[in-house]
């Protein structure tokens, strides 16, 4: 190699890596608390004890909660009202479950504009009929779209789990929607 060369390929490196770094949006995170008490109940039956709460979500998009036979599961509503459920009690859990305090959506922003692509959502699960207490913990994963919202990944909880939850967050518009569990 010559001299030369030997300077200017460096250089040459260092100027493209910031380029190279912008070309793909860096998604942040941001946060839905998914507490009773920090949503509003929109449906309520006294005597199923079913119940639906609304909470606030972002750039447009909002949070159903809803609470059928001890199960928990929660539906995306997107700006223009469309319902995208995301049927947790078919997808990631039969057993009785509840979802965590809050949700963790993964969203880009540009031009001070947030769009959200992917959510993260605890679902915590009593699947063992013997040990009733005993929890499974699972991180749900779904891509947040206009076209359509779906649970495409189930992460049981573990040392990685939030990191890995991100990662499958941040590339879930690709991603196939899980069937449900037993199909």
């Amino acid at each position: 190699m010559k001299p030369l060369q030997r300077i200017l390929m460096p250089l040459t490196l260092i100027c493209a890596v910031p380029f190279v770094a912008n070309a793909q949006p860096k998604l942040q995170s941001m946060y839905t608390e998914l507490a009773e008490k920090k949503c509003k109940t929109i449906s309520s039956d006294k005597e199923t004890g079913s119940s639906t709460q609304r909470c606030n979500g972002v750039g447009g998009y909002k949070l159903l909660v809803h609470d059928d036979d001890a199960r928990q599961s929660i539906t995306i509503v997107d700006p223009s009202a469309k319902e995208h459920p995301l049927n947790f009690w078919s997808v990631m859990t039969h057993s009785f479950s509840s979802v965590g305090d809050k949700a963790e959506w993964r969203v880009s922003k540009s031009n001070g504009k947030v769009t959200p692509v992917g959510l993260i959502v605890r679902v915590n699960a009593s699947e063992n009929p013997e040990k009733p207490s005993s929890i499974t913990s699972y991180l749900a994963v779904a891509k947040v779209s206009a076209n359509g919202s779906c649970v495409t990944h189930r992460i049981r909880s573990g040392p990685n789990a939030n990191a890995q939850a991100r990662t499958a967050a941040d590339s879930a518009a690709t991603a196939p929607c899980l069937k449900e569990l037993g199909q």
